[in-house]
């Protein structure tokens, strides 16, 4: 990876949370701890970063407070954090340049961002800070429904049928939940059903991205059926019972483990 490129993945990943760890950091550009060091002090020099004990965070100044302030459910979750990013990167292994996917908002699927900036692929997501983050940091191309900004999911949702998706033909679908239960993938806001489910229409594999926790979770909205799920990644804190629950219900399951280096960052 050229060292523009890994600038790019450096900044993406301080903005997505409150600290990148240098580990994390060498993880996700492929590259040395010494050159990611380099890195991290090149870019504090140029004032856009600041390097922390053993990582780098985002340069705090009031603007910056007041965006993460605006896009705290995507950008940072404080809930099973660690989970969270084995599960994106497991999805984002799935993806190559040239193709074409679609990214359902949510704190999930946000992870997918540091993962995606060196790739070159055509991305279709109803969520702005995803959008954002891929046109500041990535080459992808970037595309977006027509429709209002929901600021309470942080994501564009059009009353109308007609949003301007009809036209995209995705290879495949990332999404989250808010729960899984017997009868498939659930919701708790009726609001994000149908912007779900129209983008459901356009992608011809279903990923759903959902952390071990999420089988506890039973809101009593169905966003869709296991019918409809191509494969579902989760973590490695999964149940047995919930294991068996998929595989009666024939989904394919892949499980990201969770390495205990990041737990206890996550936990911090």
């Amino acid at each position: 990876m050229h060292e523009t490129e890994r600038h790019r993945v450096i900044l993406a990943a301080v903005r997505a949370a409150p600290m990148a760890t240098v580990a994390g950091l060498v993880e996700l550009t492929g590259t040395s701890e010494a050159t990611v060091r380099r890195d991290i002090a090149a870019l504090e020099a140029q004032g856009r970063l600041c390097r922390v004990w053993g990582g780098a965070k985002a340069v705090e100044t009031t603007e910056s407070h007041e965006v993460l302030d605006g896009l705290r459910q995507e950008v940072a979750p404080t809930s099973n954090l660690a989970a969270k990013h084995a599960i994106a990167r497991m999805a984002a292994s799935l993806c190559n340049d040239g193709e074409s996917i679609i990214i359902n908002g949510g704190s999930t699927t946000y992870q997918l961002v540091n993962h995606l900036i060196a790739r070159r692929m055509q991305v279709l997501t109803n969520s702005f800070t995803i959008a954002d983050a891929l046109l500041n940091f990535s080459q992808n191309t970037v595309l977006v429904p027509g429709g209002m900004l929901n600021r309470d999911h942080n994501i564009i949702a059009s009353p109308f049928d007609d949003d301007g998706t009809s036209g995209f033909s995705g290879g495949r679908m990332f999404t989250s939940c808010a729960g899984i239960g017997p009868h498939g993938i659930l919701e708790s806001d009726p609001q994000l059903i149908p912007v779900a489910l129209r983008l459901m229409r356009q992608a011809r594999e279903i990923v759903v991205m959902a952390d071990s926790t999420k089988f506890l979770n039973m809101p009593s909205l169905i966003m869709c059926g296991f019918d409809r799920v191509t494969t579902l990644i989760t973590d490695n804190r999964i149940r047995d019972e919930h294991l068996k629950m998929l595989a009666n219900a024939g989904v394919n399951v892949v499980v990201a483990k969770i390495s205990s280096k990041a737990e206890r960052t996550s936990e911090v």
